[in-house]
């Protein structure tokens, strides 16, 4: 398993949820949604995250993977506990 996390800086939700991410048993890759190259990656998984109200996407946004499939889609530190707690 591994994951991709798109965040921004100076986020509290994504620092809570980066610092969560470095107790995890698996790795993983971070993406700074201020960069080119991360909007790009996000693309790759727009049929598949979370929106608010307004169709805005949820940040921060960690994409759980088996190789390329998608096996969860988290957007909080208290979504990724629960979903720990449900994997034991």
């Amino acid at each position: 398993m591994d994951y991709l996390l798109f965040s921004f800086p100076n986020c509290a939700k994504c620092d809570a949820l980066k610092q969560r991410l470095g107790a995890v048993d698996f790795g993983g890759e971070e993406y700074d949604l201020t960069r080119k190259e991360s909007k790009m990656k996000i693309r790759d998984y727009l049929d598949v995250i979370n929106r608010d109200k307004s169709g805005g996407i949820i940040i921060p946004t960690l994409v759980l993977r088996e190789g390329e499939r998608v096996v969860g889609l988290l957007n909080s530190r208290e979504e990724l506990e629960d979903w720990l707690r449900s994997k034991d």
